[in-house]
C-alpha cells in the first residue's frame, strides 16, 4: 500500500524535500531560491512600487472586464495587451538595476551561467501581480513582447497552484506545480510561448515571518524588445 500524501501546512521537518525540476523543456522550477531576508527586502520594494506613480490596480480588459489580480509595472507600463511608456497619464517607475541583476542571476541559475540566454538576458520591465485569496489568472501566453527571451517569475507570500501547459492550446496537457514564497520559475526556449495560469491560491500558507498579512505577490521579469523613446 502506498504512503498517503503529506498535507500542506505540516512543519517542514515532516515534508519531503522540494527538488529543483525541469517541468518542460526550458521550464525550470527552483524551490526556495530567495532567502527569507531577500524575500523581506523584495516585499518592501513591492510595497513602495504599489504606491505609484502608477498605483497598484485592476487592469481593465478590452471587453470591459477587470482582472481579479491587481498589478503594477516597472520600466514599461502594461495595458492588456501592450506595453506603453505611461499608464493613467503617468510614467511607470524605472526598472532598478539591482532587479535587472536579479533577473540575470535567475536565468543563470536556471540554465547555467555560460548559456546564451544567461549572457544575453537584460530584463527591462517587471510586472508585479497581487493575488488575494480569491484571485485567479486564466491560461494565457506571454506574447506582448518583441523578444523571445525567457520569463523570470518570483513568488512571495501564500502558495499557489501554477498550471504550466503546452504551446498549442489552453487545455491539456498541462502540469500543476506548487509555487511557494521564495520560489523561482523560469521558462524560455521551447516553452517560451507555453500557456500558463494560476487556478488557485492557498490562503494561510505563507510564512508569518515574511510580514505579509495574506495573499500572494508574483514578480515577473521580461525583455520587451522595445526601444524606449527619448524623454
Amino acid at each position: 500500500m502506498s504512503e498517503p500524501p503529506i498535507p500542506l501546512g505540516l512543519p517542514e521537518l515532516f515534508e519531503l524535500p522540494r527538488e529543483r525540476a525541469e517541468i518542460a523543456p526550458g521550464a525550470v522550477h527552483v524551490p526556495g531560491w530567495l532567502s527569507l531576508q531577500q524575500q523581506r527586502e523584495l516585499l518592501e520594494r513591492c510595497r513602495e512600487w504599489a504606491r505609484g506613480p502608477v498605483p497598484l490596480r485592476h487592469a481593465v480588459l478590452p471587453g470591459g472586464g477587470r482582472m481579479s489580480v491587481r498589478s503594477v509595472t516597472l520600466g514599461w507600463d502594461w495595458e492588456p495587451y501592450r506595453y506603453v511608456r505611461t499608464g493613467e497619464g503617468k510614467r511607470a517607475l524605472d526598472m532598478p538595476p539591482w532587479l535587472t541583476g536579479m533577473g540575470r542571476r535567475a536565468v543563470a541559475e536556471a540554465y547555467g551561467p555560460d548559456s546564451p540566454d544567461a549572457r544575453a538576458y537584460r530584463p527591462d520591465t517587471a510586472l508585479v501581480n497581487f493575488y488575494d485569496a480569491t484571485a485567479r489568472m486564466g491560461m494565457h501566453q506571454d506574447r506582448d513582447e518583441f523578444s523571445a527571451a525567457p520569463i523570470v517569475s518570483l513568488s512571495l507570500g501564500d502558495a499557489c497552484v501554477f498550471r504550466f501547459g503546452n504551446t498549442e492550446t489552453r487545455s491539456a496537457p498541462y502540469r500543476d506545480v506548487e509555487l511557494r514564497s521564495g520560489d523561482l520559475f523560469v521558462f524560455g526556449g521551447p516553452s517560451r510561448w507555453a500557456f500558463h495560469g494560476v487556478p488557485r491560491i492557498r490562503p494561510g500558507t505563507g510564512d508569518p515571518e515574511l510580514g505579509m498579512k495574506g495573499g500572494r505577490l508574483n514578480i515577473t521579469l521580461r525583455m520587451t524588445g522595445r526601444t524606449a523613446p527619448a524623454d
